[in-house]
């Protein structure tokens, strides 16, 4: 990633003067994380080229290297998001009636604040999705003073870390999710940038930070054609479905909103919404956020192909077949987001595969077993490859060209939320409780 990738980061200016500490060669900042997917918004924990070890553990279980535990009421599938002293998750009653807010406490897990943001009298029900999905699966994100909370068309709010208060909220973005909303939230410069792809309706808003005021509002372009379909679930909408978060990348020099929808990929002028191209193919409700180097965006169409393409991020209006690079389906994750290491993509299959493939050309390096299902995104520390399954299991790998299998963890039970680290530590929620995962100085 470049320079100007970080710039236009989540913090702004608190990124900038990270940035100016590690040019100027002095100590890194503290590692907070305030997206689902990490500072940079790929899973890495460091800066590219930074390769100073943080030590974060490689073993832990419910009785080792444990700092606190605390339980999380009602349900929620967010991934927490840290800054400070402060870490903040969602959690929603089951059946969608009332949406939280909680901050924890980072020393010792203590509940601050559990703050009621929502309610519904009558919310869209989960339907079969509630198999995989609840009330609360998009993740804040947040910046010094304030945190971002989304729960879909059930309403997007913005609160005061200090009072855990609301500054602003919004109820009116309508959508229907048909199994719930999934979408996570991104900050870019003044801008909070919200992604509803559902049955009815598809499009993607960028909202005033300060105010929640809408400046832009940009429906999806791509032409349905199944009006006529006589196919239930097409129908009813669920072909025009995507539950994905889009990644700020920086292309040919400027920032681009990579963005993956139902029959498209999209990538959007985020202070604009204007639309710069778009790649189509017959595939819908991708989840995986798209991860983004040397020019090429990769993404993960949908649910029932489940293919990674390798898109030429600098493309102009309706892409063609010239402009995707490679295409792969073998065991490609289907909900967890890729991770991308030295050249090497690797990809987390619901089946309990994990696949190394080569970026630049899409050559599949390996493709082995390591046990589970993975709805959580995997993340890259300390030269290690981290991987969370549904039932608990944090499996450990060395990243490279075979597999080499580290250590494998458990906790109990399993990981629907993806993982945050600040420090030394991992945030892990499970689907009842957040844990602070930490070793001792001298330990591992």
């Amino acid at each position: 990633m470049t320079r100007d990738q970080y710039h236009n980061h989540p913090g702004g200016i608190f990124w900038a003067l990270l940035l100016t500490g590690l040019a100027l060669g002095l100590p890194s900042a503290r590692a907070d994380w305030p997206d689902f997917r990490g500072p940079w918004g790929n899973g890495h924990v460091s800066a590219a080229g930074d390769t100073k070890l943080i030590g974060l553990p490689l073993h832990w279980s419910e009785t080792n290297n444990i700092k606190w535990k605390t339980e999380i009421p009602f349900r929620g599938w967010s991934t927490p998001v840290v800054l400070g002293d402060q870490v903040w998750l969602t959690t929603a009653t089951e059946e969608g009636h009332d949406y939280f807010a909680i901050a924890l406490d980072q020393a010792n897990g203590k509940i601050l604040f559990n703050e009621k943001v929502f309610h519904a009298d009558n919310p869209e029900p989960l339907g079969n999705g509630a198999s995989m999905n609840c009330f609360a699966t998009p993740s804040p994100v947040i910046e010094p003073g304030r945190v971002y909370v989304h729960y879909g068309s059930a309403g997007t709010a913005c609160l005061d870390t200090r009072t855990g208060k609301v500054i602003w909220k919004r109820t009116d973005l309508p959508c229907r999710h048909y199994r719930g909303a999934s979408a996570s939230p991104v900050l870019f410069e003044n801008l909070l940038i919200l992604t509803f792809d559902g049955a009815d309706l598809q499009y993607t808003a960028g909202l005033n930070k300060e105010t929640g005021a809408t400046v832009w509002k940009t429906n999806r372009s791509v032409v349905w054609n199944d009006e006529t379909s006589t196919d239930a679930m097409t129908r009813e909408g669920d072909h025009r479905k995507s539950h994905g978060a889009p990644l700020i990348a920086t292309v040919a020099g400027k920032p681009q909103l990579l963005s993956v929808g139902a029959k498209a990929a999209y990538g959007y002028d985020p202070r604009t919404g204007q639309e710069l191209w778009r790649v189509e193919y017959n595939d819908w409700s991708s989840a995986p956020r798209p991860l983004y180097d040397q020019g090429l965006a990769f993404i993960v169409t949908g649910l029932t192909k489940k293919e990674m393409w390798a898109v030429k991020a600098d493309s102009h209006g309706t892409a063609t077949e010239s402009n995707v690079v490679w295409k792969l389906n073998n065991h490609i994750g289907k909900y967890a987001s890729p991770l991308l290491v030295d050249g090497l993509i690797y990809t987390a299959a619901d089946e309990s595969f994990v696949t190394c493939i080569e970026a630049a050309t899409g050559k599949v390096v390996w493709s082995e077993r390591i046990g589970g299902k993975y709805a959580a995104s995997p993340i890259y520390a300390d030269g290690r490859l981290y991987f969370f399954s549904q039932d608990g299991t944090t499996t450990v790998l060395k990243p490279g060209r075979a597999l080499e299998v580290l250590a494998t963890n458990t906790l109990a039970g399993g990981f629907m939320a993806s993982p945050a680290v600040d420090g030394r530590a991992f945030y892990l929620r499970t689907k009842t409780d957040l844990y602070r995962v930490e070793s001792p100085a001298s330990g591992n």
